[in-house]
């Protein structure tokens, strides 16, 4: 039996030395441990551009305050990779409708990336009381004249809250002086940002103390256009199937009362979910009109949905 005794326990050594051999083997040296980074999902930190600019006015990167909030912000929208493909997505849709207008306006192109932060660019509501993909509070609606009520409310509308948002946007710059301020103001209204600039006797954004939101708001912007602009730069990969795109419709004028949007849209081949689709303004499944006010509804062309009958 002693011989048994001895084999056993040449084999548990043999097994021991075994275990420890590869315990070195598998150790964390630094060459595999950098292998092992390569190959897994890292983070890295980023490297800020030496210039941005917002509307053609420049940030001072050079002010650490300045450089460590622009630094937040690009963190923070690179690393929510969800979000951020949605946004690409979203942009190569509702951008080509946006820029134009943008354009006859006279406001900066860098504007549309206000639309993103503000709602993703889909019809939110905050808890203010602002909706659509501007954000449009419901007495600035009104003041510039957009119809708002029960059955209409134009904030939904791209095309006329975009007109809406120009209007604000030319009022401000004329009223704070640069494009930079009235970015802010859209934020806190061009009196929250005015009785800032005086009770802290400065005239530049970048010298204000803000709170949270406004604070943030020009750099959040500004990320945004940096990243969208620049999708390779941050680590966002697509193709061109992948974003979404605009469906092709036309117009019906309407210039008396619908009782059945529901029927109203199956005279078409669609359904009144596509129906509010392309017509979120439309805010009731009826329209009054007893002014006999004159609308234009968006129909999708044929075979743009796959409907049943």
């Amino acid at each position: 039996m002693k011989w048994v005794k001895n084999i056993l326990a040449f084999i548990g050594l043999s097994s021991l030395m075994m275990i420890f051999v590869f315990a070195l083997q598998d150790a964390p040296t630094d060459e595999n441990f950098e292998k092992k980074l390569i190959n897994d999902y890292n983070v890295y930190a980023l490297q800020i551009p030496e210039y941005l600019n917002f509307a053609g006015e420049d940030i001072p990167l050079d002010d650490p305050d300045i450089h460590e909030r622009m630094d937040r912000e690009l963190l923070v929208n690179t690393y929510w990779q969800s979000n951020g493909l949605l946004m690409f997505k979203r942009a190569h849709k509702y951008f080509p409708i946006i820029e134009p207008i943008l354009k006859k306006h006279g406001v900066p192109d860098d504007f549309k990336y206000l639309a993103v932060i503000e709602s993703g660019l889909v019809n939110v509501v905050s808890p203010a009381g602002a909706r659509g993909v501007w954000q449009i509070m419901p007495a600035t609606g009104k003041e510039y004249g957009m119809e708002i009520n029960g059955n209409v409310d134009e904030r939904y509308h791209l095309e006329k809250s975009t007109e809406v948002a120009c209007e604000y946007l030319k009022k401000s710059k004329e009223q704070l002086g640069s494009w930079t301020l009235a970015a802010a103001a859209y934020n806190a209204g061009n009196y929250g940002v005015s009785r800032r600039l005086a009770e802290q006797d400065v005239t530049d954004y970048y010298d204000l103390l803000l709170g949270e939101e406004t604070g943030r708001y020009l750099f959040r912007i500004v990320a945004l256009k940096e990243i969208l602009s620049h999708p390779d730069k941050y680590g966002f990969n697509f193709r061109e199937k992948d974003l979404y795109s605009e469906v092709p419709t036309y117009k019906v004028e309407v210039d008396t009362a619908v009782t059945d949007f529901a029927s109203f849209a199956k005279g078409f081949g669609i359904n009144y979910k596509i129906l509010k689709i392309h017509n979120p303004w439309l805010r009731e499944p009826h329209l009054n009109n007893k002014s006999r006010k004159q609308y234009f509804i968006e129909i999708p062309k044929d075979g743009s949905y796959k409907t049943k009958s």
